[in-house]
């Protein structure tokens, strides 16, 4: 059994495609993904301060060429944006149920 689990895993291995570097194409499509999320939490006037801080080590990743670091930072300031447009259209109903009657 051990035996089996080990060789699947080999395999599972050497088939898998080979990971590939991050592109600038790559950087472009995921910082514009994060702007697009961030002008939304703006529009709905609940930005979130890492958001920016976030979309600024992006900038600087790629300014650099580390298009790797870049998109990985790029991603994360959309997932903190998409968060931030959750929690305000979340919150724009739920302070009703805690309103005192």
């Amino acid at each position: 059994m051990k035996r089996s689990l080990a060789l699947a895993m080999l395999l599972a291995l050497t088939v898998a495609p080979p990971v590939r570097a991050a592109t600038e194409a790559d950087y472009k499509a995921a910082y514009a993904a994060a702007e697009a999320a961030f002008k939304e939490a703006a529009d709905l006037r609940n930005q979130w301060t890492t958001t920016v801080s976030t979309l600024a080590a992006a900038k600087k990743a790629a300014d650099s060429s580390d298009f790797d670091r870049a998109v990985a930072a790029a991603k994360e300031a959309e997932a903190l944006a998409k968060a931030s447009i959750f929690q305000a259209r979340s919150e724009k109903e739920t302070w009703k149920a805690m309103e005192i009657r």
